[in-house]
């Protein structure tokens, strides 16, 4: 990356500036298994129903409350800048967590919840689209995954640390959120000395040269649906991120749950196995997606993470949930989430949209995607308590196989091009065209 402009203090760049930035990934998707591995805790604790489960894990950072976040913080990023949403997010994000981690009632776990939820979901859309833009076009895989690895990471520290400490019962947790705390403080202090983005601020010198001149500007919200080639993208992405997240964000804060109340197993040796398909994700991110998405076909590595997640799915639905189901069930889904619908929908809904929209369509869909997550966590657990595990795992595998289909089907060629390349091989020459007439190559 390229120095650029003149922030105070040291200015941050290249693969520091990536993990810097990557960082927030680390403390949000940590939140999100706190939560999840402190559910059956605070539930006795507080005395909640299932109701209240539901309620918790709808409005959480895993869906409602990013939702929010993520249709505040993308329009702000792309009006304002990237850099202006990493001084904010965070100090939201650590207020929540103290609250989280002091809580003493349902109210309090609830209201810290919220607020956790929509920090996160305001930082995830711009932590991957500044990391995109500032990364080489034969490395921009490698730098997007560093923010997946540390999706990845965050969870596994976070369960370790659930096992570690779970002699001390819900103080452990808490202990846990007050972790995330740190590092959030940490990552944010870091994050002070990042430059803007540099293709952020010369499409804003654009803009106010085409205002100079009376251009008209363009509706980025319409844009999105008037244009076939943000329609197709649209389709594309919210079809292998909204489906596949209708599992593994269910995962993400009921899978403890379901070890404990399906499987039989304690607090510990859920949060254990979860540690364990974690572990799988950092290391197929790192060797997989890390190492070889910028230089083998995107498509294949797409079709073959789907195809393991299905079989994955297909085993913990229709066996019995033993330990060497689980074990095989944990080495395959945390291998392919390592280069998985998420890794890729972050890459490459960085790459399908232009410069002046680019965070605020991944705000809008990324709100689409919580949205949805947060219906399915809220009907989960009832499901499953009327109807069965299995009847929920069918649906689950229904999801996947949608999700795998989109994928393979619409896996877009941007390999080794710059951003700048793509823009134009897919709107045109926009510079020398008027907005209403923009073509799509």
């Amino acid at each position: 990356m390229a120095k650029q402009g003149k922030p105070s203090g040291k200015n941050i760049t290249g693969w520091k500036a990536t993990i810097a930035v990557a960082m927030a990934n680390y403390i949000e998707a940590g939140s999100i298994i706190a939560a999840a591995s402190s559910l059956t805790l605070w539930q006795t604790f507080l005395g909640i129903d299932s109701i209240g489960i539901g309620l918790l894990s709808a409005l959480s950072a895993n869906a409602f409350g990013a939702a929010i976040g993520a249709l505040l913080g993308g329009p702000l990023t792309d009006k304002f800048g990237r850099k202006v949403i990493f001084k904010y997010d965070l100090l939201a994000y650590m207020i929540g967590i103290l609250l989280l981690a002091g809580s003493v009632n349902f109210p309090m776990l609830l209201i810290g919840t919220v607020i956790t939820g929509i920090a996160v979901g305001a930082g995830v859309p711009v932590s991957w689209t500044y990391i995109a833009e500032e990364s080489p076009e034969n490395k921009r895989a490698a730098h997007v995954g560093t923010a997946q690895l540390a999706w990845s990471i965050g969870p596994m520290i976070t369960f370790v640390l659930a096992v570690l400490l779970a002699p001390l019962g819900l103080l452990g947790s808490r202990l846990i959120f007050i972790h995330l705390f740190i590092i959030a403080f940490i990552t944010w202090y870091i994050r002070q000395g990042l430059s803007e983005s540099k293709i952020w601020s010369e499409q804003k010198e654009k803009e106010k040269r085409d205002l100079h001149l009376g251009k008209e500007k363009s509706a980025s919200i319409k844009e999105l649906f008037s244009l076939k080639v943000n329609r197709q993208a649209l389709f594309l992405l919210l079809g292998i991120y909204l489906f596949w997240n209708l599992t593994s964000g269910a995962m993400g804060y009921f899978m403890p749950y379901i070890y404990e109340n399906v499987g039989g197993l304690s607090t510990q040796q859920a949060n254990l196995l979860q540690a364990f398909l974690w572990m799988f994700t950092v290391l197929t991110t790192f060797f997989v997606f890390m190492k070889l998405t910028d230089k083998y076909s995107q498509r294949f590595l797409f079709g073959l993470g789907a195809a393991m997640g299905v079989v994955a799915w297909l085993i913990l639905t229709f066996m019995p949930m033993t330990w060497p189901t689980l074990l095989l069930f944990v080495i395959l889904w945390g291998s392919a989430a390592g280069f998985g619908a998420q890794a890729f929908y972050a890459l490459w809904t960085s790459e399908l949209f232009p410069t002046r929209y680019r965070a605020s369509a991944q705000g809008f869909m990324y709100f689409l995607v919580r949205m949805g997550i947060g219906v399915w966590s809220f009907i989960l657990p009832t499901l499953m308590l009327e109807l069965g595990f299995q009847v929920a795992g069918i649906l689950m595998i229904s999801f996947l196989v949608i999700h795998m289909i989109i994928g393979i089907a619409f896996a877009p060629k941007t390999q080794g091009k710059t951003l700048k390349q793509i823009e134009k091989e897919r709107y045109g020459e926009i510079n020398e065209i008027d907005n209403k007439e923009i073509i799509s190559r």
